[in-house]
């Protein structure tokens, strides 16, 4: 189908999250090259830490400390390690029992290729040179053939200098998104600054964007139907938080439109008039971003507000 659009996408989002005490311990003793763990009510020590027993449900603070040693449980061979992974060759994704722990961790192993890997082996944690309170603060493990450590845990505070109370924690998912015959259709139209959608053969709604299928009667749609380019707003919010990167001041309002001839609401922004008086009803036109085929926001047309049986059922 050498119609169909096809483009590589990111969707990213660093996360900020604070810790309690528990995570907290866990954290900042991955940076003194210390490992805690956390026992359970009926006596399991847990690496990593939780804060509440998974059968009880109640508080855990009993903080102990577990052998930087342990033994493989399992593991799986990655022959081509992708963008951010531990280690830049080919490595085992290992789960490894510490010393004195009940339960397994899971990161990197450095091994020279599959078969130097097993169940049972002896392994360690090799500590990354420079570190900051993370779990990457274990650069990964490495065989080991030297003594086990303790596999009784000792007791600790989980105090430290200076502990780590906050972290980042980035999310990020790298594909390519094929959108799809009518989605193609769709966004070639936008290059002509035209909206177009699609008309279910049964109901007889237009769909926009189209989807290639009706989502009310299940059938396939192929009646291509151009809509607007003026709409109604049937809802919308005010949003009084400025997101990163985004050159919008606050407060700015975001809508759902109904576009003149369509059966869906899409989305977009509101500008052009003050933020407390967008209202439902108001009809708006799309601006269109120069030398692009993006519609950069929507601004009131100046005409009579919609009557509100007229979108009622697209609220």
């Amino acid at each position: 189908m050498p119609d169909v659009l096809s483009a590589p996408l990111v969707v990213e989002f660093p996360f900020t999250r604070s810790l309690g005490p528990v995570q907290s311990a866990f954290l900042t003793g991955l940076r003194e090259r210390t490992v805690l763990g956390v026992r359970t009510d009926g006596g399991t020590v847990l690496v990593p830490p939780v804060e509440y027993d998974p059968v009880t449900a109640n508080e855990l603070r009993d903080l102990v400390e577990v052998a930087p040693t342990g033994t493989v449980t399992t593991w799986a061979w990655n022959p081509s390690p992708r963008r951010d992974q531990p280690l830049g060759t080919p490595f085992a994704w290992v789960l490894v029992r510490l010393d004195g722990a009940g339960t397994a961790l899971l990161h990197a192993l450095d091994a020279p290729g599959p078969d130097a890997v097993r169940t049972g082996m002896r392994v360690r944690i090799r500590w990354a040179a420079t570190r900051t309170g993370a779990i990457t603060d274990i650069a990964c493990f490495e065989p080991y053939e030297g003594e086990p450590g303790p596999t009784e845990p000792a007791p600790h505070t989980g105090e430290f200098t200076d502990p780590v109370t906050g972290i980042v924690a980035p999310a990020r998912l790298d594909y390519v998104h094929t959108p799809g015959r009518a989605q193609s259709a769709y966004i070639k139209a936008l290059e002509e600054r035209r909206t177009v959608g699609e008309r279910c053969p049964s109901c007889r709604k237009v769909y926009v964007p189209p989807r290639g299928a009706c989502p009310t009667c299940g059938v396939a749609t192929a009646e291509q139907v151009e809509v607007g380019p003026r709409g109604t707003v049937t809802t919308f919010c005010i949003v009084n938080i400025k997101a990163k990167n985004l050159d919008i001041e606050v407060p700015y309002v975001y809508a759902h439109i109904a576009l003149d001839g369509a059966d869906l609401a899409l989305h977009g922004r509101i500008a052009g008039i003050p933020y407390d008086q967008v209202r439902m009803g108001l009809r708006v036109e799309p601006v269109w971003t120069e030398g692009t085929r993006h519609v950069d926001h929507y601004r009131p047309t100046g005409e009579p507000d919609a009557d509100y049986d007229t979108y009622k059922e697209l609220v």
